[in-house]
C-alpha cells in the first residue's frame, strides 16, 4: 500500500514538473510567436510615424469594433496603417487620407463621425432617450402627487367607517 502511494507521488511530481516546464517555455516564448509576420513595420522616420499614429487614433478598427486602429493587434489594423503609411510617403494630406478611408469603409471608420442626415440618430438618440425618460418620471410624479392629494367622498368615508367598524367588532 504504501509503495503504491510513493508511485502516485512520483508521477504526480514528474507531471507537475512537465507541467511547469512547458508553463515557463510559453511564457518565454510566446512574445516569439505573437509577433505577426505581415504586422507594418515602422519606417523609422518619427514625423511619418508621428502621422501615422495620430491618423490611426481617429479611425476605428473594423474587426475589434471597439479599438482604434494604433490599438488593435489585428492584421486589418496593421494592413491600415500600413495603408495610411504609403499614403503619406506618397504626399497625400491627412484630410486625403481620412476620405479615401470614408470612401472605401464608410463613416464608421471614423471614431467622430460627422453629423449629417445619415447620423443624426447616433448624435442625438441618448439626448432623444434622455429627455422621453424624463417625460416619463414627471408624468409619473404627477399621477403620484395627484392619488395621494385626493380627499374621501362622503360615501366612501361611510363605507370605511362602516369596514372599520366591523373588522373591530369581530375582533372583539
Amino acid at each position: 500500500m504504501a509503495d503504491l502511494l510513493l508511485l502516485a507521488m512520483r508521477k504526480s511530481a514528474l507531471a507537475l514538473r512537465r507541467f511547469l516546464v512547458l508553463a515557463f517555455s510559453t511564457f518565454i516564448l510566446a512574445p516569439a510567436f505573437a509577433a505577426e509576420g505581415g504586422a507594418a513595420q515602422p519606417l523609422g522616420d518619427p514625423v511619418v510615424e508621428a502621422r501615422v499614429n495620430r491618423l490611426a487614433e481617429e479611425l476605428r478598427c473594423l474587426t475589434c469594433m471597439g479599438q482604434s486602429i494604433a490599438d488593435s493587434q489585428s492584421s486589418f489594423s496593421s494592413d491600415m496603417k500600413r495603408e495610411i503609411r504609403g499614403m503619406i510617403v506618397a504626399g497625400k494630406s491627412d484630410k486625403e487620407i481620412i476620405d479615401f478611408m470614408v470612401q472605401r469603409y464608410g463613416d464608421f471608420v471614423l471614431y467622430r463621425p460627422p453629423v449629417k442626415s445619415t447620423t443624426w440618430l447616433l448624435w442625438g438618440g441618448p439626448f432623444l432617450l434622455l429627455v422621453i425618460a424624463l417625460a416619463f418620471l414627471a408624468v409619473k410624479l404627477r399621477k403620484r402627487s395627484a392619488q395621494a392629494g385626493s380627499e374621501l367622498s362622503e360615501s366612501e368615508h361611510r363605507q370605511a367607517a362602516s369596514l372599520l367598524g366591523k373588522s373591530e367588532g369581530d375582533g372583539k
